[in-house]
């Protein structure tokens, strides 16, 4: 296995090259670009394959036995009957009796597409999401692997992320917040490659002494990854809204890896070069292709005629904007009722059982309960327990402030981009929620958090195990101390196991899942 570990990638060379001679009037190209040439890719896929598969039938496992007496249990209850009409109507909902559609449709042709496989089943809305928490296995396996430039790591974030109890079972409900998850890590992980090409071009175009043509260096031409980006970042909007966060988000750290990148390579203005020659590709990438995406997604709206809202200007004097066409007038009058359901839904005075604010979230010390049945059989005896909890896996969630400290000191003392770019991630989905405290919240909000989460444990996991070039006996302690971890998380999910999906245990036993005041 490829194994550089500790690594920043920001002092590499091609390997086996020399610099080039400067030319004329060129600056010194200081440390040069990396391009990664990794030997092991076929083993790097089998490892992959072999852990999606395996987060595939443990997201799938006995999926569609918990039930409400036959019906979806928690908010499936709104999203699974949207689904169907989405599915009867062919794209779109159309009850505005019930005027509860408070998200866009994507994750909701996504709940459909299962239930056009499988029916109105337990299984047919819950499959798109299973088959979506073991695709974002498959992700942070790519993703880790490329950030530590380490196979083994890349490993263990796909064992972490299976065994995070949050992930596990966003996996295997039929709601939003898993999908959305899932093209935001998409989202990051074209970055991450789109990263790599563009130091890959400027180190070709220093090779062939076109680095001082311009102060600001060269133009790098399409960047398809960055498209890539661009898209799914326009389908986890048209998903759930808060993905506008991490569109700004990514795109700052887009312009803001060009620059350095420039810089590595030695253009005298690099700060000018990124602005001047990729900001504009990058917003047309990172902001008009993701809105384009987003109106495309509700075609099946504009297509209709007795979608909700519709025909809203034909009904209400309160739309305006009279020189758009009525459809996009009609979509704003919608978009705007979502708007104000979302900014007033607030319980103050009256809050939810379960509700959270996202101070709790970063250790889990709200968990929320989906499912709960006593006095059944199944456990050995006539009065055991079915619960299912929305909960991270503490082994993991526990240590998010200590990893985000260390997360903040390597980025502030080493300017290491790894832990930046992971911060980034984790906090264009946290820290947006402290601006309307008063707002109801749950913790199932914090499922876009999770591999980041996973991604900070990997970066400093790397860190204990030390690099494949160093003392033997470094390499066993860190070994060692990473293998411990890795099976007391393991050790953890499996013990949580039964109130994760609702297995019958004994109160007893029930009782002993506790450990917190707060989670009951």
């Amino acid at each position: 296995m490829s194994v550089l570990v500790g690594n920043s990638g920001t002092d590499l060379v091609r390997p086996g090259s020399t610099p080039p001679a400067r030319r004329p009037g060129e600056t010194d190209p200081g440390p040069l670009l990396d391009v990664w040439n990794p030997a092991d890719r076929l083993r790097s896929w089998i490892v992959t394959a072999v852990l999606t598969l395996l987060a595939g039938l443990v997201r799938l496992w006995d999926l569609g036995r918990i039930t409400d007496e036959g019906t979806p249990v928690f908010d499936e209850k709104h999203y699974v009957p949207q689904a169907w009409q989405v599915l009867r109507n062919g794209g779109y909902e159309d009850n505005p009796g019930y005027e509860l559609v408070a998200h866009p449709p994507i994750g909701k042709h996504l709940i459909a597409a299962g239930e056009w496989l499988f029916g109105y089943t337990p299984w047919g809305w819950r499959v798109a999401a299973a088959v979506s928490g073991a695709v974002m296995v498959l992700l942070v396996v790519r993703i880790a692997r490329r950030l530590t430039r380490s196979t083994l790591l890349g490993a263990l974030a796909g064992v972490l992320l299976i065994c995070d109890g949050l992930s596990h079972v966003q996996s295997r409900v039929g709601m939003l917040d898993i999908f959305q998850a899932m093209f935001l890590l998409a989202a990051f992980a074209c970055l991450l490659v789109d990263r790599d090409d563009a130091r890959s071009r400027l180190l070709r175009a220093h090779e062939a002494g076109r680095i001082a043509v311009s102060t600001w260096g060269p133009r790098l031409g399409v960047r398809w990854w960055r498209f890539g980006a661009g898209l799914m970042l326009g389908l986890a909007c048209g998903v759930k809204w808060n993905g506008i966060y991490y569109i700004m988000a990514f795109g700052l750290l887009s312009v803001f890896w060009d620059a350095l990148s420039r810089r590595s390579a030695g253009v005298r203005k690099p700060w000018r070069g990124a602005l001047g020659r990729d900001t504009a590709p990058a917003l047309w990438g990172l902001v008009a292709v993701p809105l384009l995406v987003y109106f495309a997604s509700w075609s099946g709206w504009f297509a209709s005629e007795t979608a909700t809202d519709r025909h809203a200007v034909d009904i209400s004097d309160d739309v305006g904007l009279g020189f758009l066409p009525d459809p996009l007038r009609s979509l704003l009058y919608y978009q705007l009722n979502v708007l104000d359901f979302h900014t007033s839904l607030v319980t103050p005075d009256d809050p939810h059982p379960w509700e959270s604010k996202p101070w709790a979230w970063p250790m889990g010390m709200r968990p929320m309960l989906y499912y709960y049945e006593s006095d059944v059989s199944g456990c050995g005896r006539t009065d055991c327990v079915e619960a299912t909890m929305l909960l991270g896996t503490p082994a993991m969630w526990w240590l998010a402030l200590p990893v985000a400290g260390w997360a903040v000191w390597r980025t502030a003392t080493r300017m290491d981009w790894r832990y930046a770019a992971v911060l980034v991630g984790y906090a264009a989905g946290y820290l947006p929620w402290f601006t309307n405290l008063d707002r109801q919240m749950y913790y199932f909000y914090a499922t876009p958090l999770a591999p980041f989460l996973v991604l900070g444990i990997v970066l400093v996991l790397g860190e204990l195990l030390g690099p494949a070039t160093g003392r033997p006996e470094r390499r066993g302690t860190g070994l060692l101390a990473v293998s411990l971890y890795v099976g007391l998380v393991v050790a953890n999910f499996v013990w949580l196991w039964p109130i994760l999906n609702g297995e019958p245990i004994t109160p007893q036993h029930w009782q002993a899942q506790m450990w917190l005041p707060s989670w009951q």
